[in-house]
């Protein structure tokens, strides 16, 4: 290849290829992009970053280009690819792109799993900044220590989140594949993506694989209580290091309980006593999370007194028990749940920090999988510890057959029938409209999507508002 110097990204707006392109501009590198929509936050994200994305695909946006980085969701048939292939630019998947410019030989520690990984990859990076060790790090989701969900760094170790959704329409395996991971945190296999992924066996192959990357000389901590990830950790060649709750557990947490906000608990390493730790995240899920980070930061030469302090000044992600705002003392908060075990752990959480509040459960079936029929029983018992739930009409619905949509009404019936008040009301402002005159001060509404959902948040902090006595 000719020397890099301009490089272009074909879907830009994408969360995790914004950051890449952030990062390869902070780089050094000419940096420009295309979208099919662009809008914010994103293109004021690059915007500030000084990279304006093109609105639409037109070959004549590669003109110049060294290097074109091709987003997971783009199609052969896109034009700008058309033409990128019948020029032959070079050109890479995100994941390629990410591991060849930013993990190179640096100390890869790789994120995997159903659940918790862009909470578990957003603490381990804040936890080895905070001790000076300049990480650098590619999240999930948007962190609040470091007001976005990257850093260069410029240390030895660099913390990825690894993701097991395809990589490209020239690679259909899993990104974290690319990751070259020296260290790795499994934190749980359960069915998900849908719409890629056919049964919970393709799942497992990936993350065997996965784990097979992992050198020798490297570290494998899974988490204990999942039996298909023992499975897993079973095939690793490099030495495992288990973390939970159990007798046996290498790292163990024990006096587990919510305080102000937070979770305080105990660990032991082997058996002996390590150290106190608070966390400013609620709920037993989210310990889990800071068993993992504690046990990859010790690898890494860190003190309990380190984690500790860190522990006390991590700010969370957004969309993450993210409170957006509260109008006569009623929470209005935005979650990413969306499988049946992280809304299940995500009211468990609440319950627990919150245990006079009447909790209600707004949840838009968005995801891949959770507008599919997959989880049709498991999402009636995950509903369980919610006082009222609301289901809306899933997302885009209409572009799956009707034998494959989770049916809602049922889903309702379901809930109503353990117990549970529920409802349908098939859209944000309709759920809007009906809760608002319902809510009494003291209570929690916690909504879950994986995306805008409308803006649903901001819509009913203003009804809330318009309510309140003048």
């Amino acid at each position: 290849m000719n020397p890099i110097r301009h490089i272009h990204l074909i879907a830009v707006c994408g969360t995790g290829m914004g950051s890449l392109a952030g990062m390869l501009k902070a780089s050094g590198f000419h940096v420009t992009g295309s979208d099919r929509n662009v809008y914010p936050p994103m293109s004021t994200l690059l915007a500030a970053q000084g990279i304006v994305p093109y609105s639409g695909f037109d070959p004549a946006h590669l003109d110049g280009a060294d290097l074109v980085v091709v987003g997971n969701a783009v199609a052969k048939t896109n034009p700008e690819v058309a033409a990128m292939l019948e020029r032959g630019i070079p050109y890479r998947s995100f994941p390629q792109a990410l591991a060849e410019f930013f993990i190179g030989d640096r100390h890869a520690m790789v994120v995997a799993g159903t659940h918790g990984k862009t909470t578990t990859t957003a603490l381990l990076a804040w936890v080895l900044t905070a001790a000076g060790r300049d990480p650098g790090a590619m999240i999930g989701g948007w962190a609040r220590n470091f007001e976005g969900n990257y850093r260069l760094g410029k240390g030895e170790y660099v913390v990825v989140e690894g993701d097991e959704y395809d990589t490209a329409f020239f690679d259909k395996g899993p990104k974290f594949l690319h990751y070259r991971p020296r260290t790795a945190i499994l934190t749980s296999i359960e069915f998900d993506h849908g719409d890629i992924y056919g049964h919970l066996d393709q799942i497992v192959a990936s993350f065997i694989k996965f784990v097979d990357l992992i050198p020798r000389d490297g570290l494998l901590l899974a988490a204990d209580g999942d039996a298909t990830v023992a499975s897993v950790a079973a095939r690793a060649a490099c030495r495992v290091e288990t973390y939970g709750f159990e007798a046996i557990s290498h790292w163990r947490a024990e006096a587990v309980r919510p305080e102000a906000a937070g979770m305080a608990f105990e660990v032991r390493k082997r058996g002996d006593p390590y150290g106190a730790f608070r966390l400013p995240l609620l709920g037993r899920h989210n310990v889990m999370n800071a068993l993992a980070v504690i046990g990859a930061a010790d690898h890494a030469g860190l003190t309990p007194r380190d984690i500790v302090e860190a522990f006390g000044r991590f700010e969370g992600i957004k969309r993450r028990q993210e409170i957006i705002g509260t109008v006569r003392d009623i929470i209005v908060m935005d979650d990413f749940a969306h499988h049946p075990t992280a809304i299940r752990e995500t009211l468990a959480a609440l319950k627990m920090g919150y245990p006079s509040r009447q909790l209600w459960a707004i949840f838009e079936p968005r995801s891949a999988t959770s507008r599919r029929n997959t989880f049709q029983t498991a999402f009636a018992e995950a509903f369980d510890l919610a006082d009222r739930v609301v289901i809306a009409k899933p997302f885009a619905a209409e572009k799956l057959p009707d034998a494959e949509r989770l049916d809602v009404a049922r889903l309702v019936a379901d809930l109503n029938r353990r117990g549970v008040h529920a409802a349908v009301l098939a859209t944000a402002d309709e759920i809007v409209r009906t809760i608002a005159p319902q809510l009494a001060p003291g209570d929690l509404v916690c909504v879950m999507s994986s995306g805008g959902f409308d803006g649903i948040h901001s819509k009913l902090l203003s009804a809330l508002s318009s309510l309140a006595p003048a």
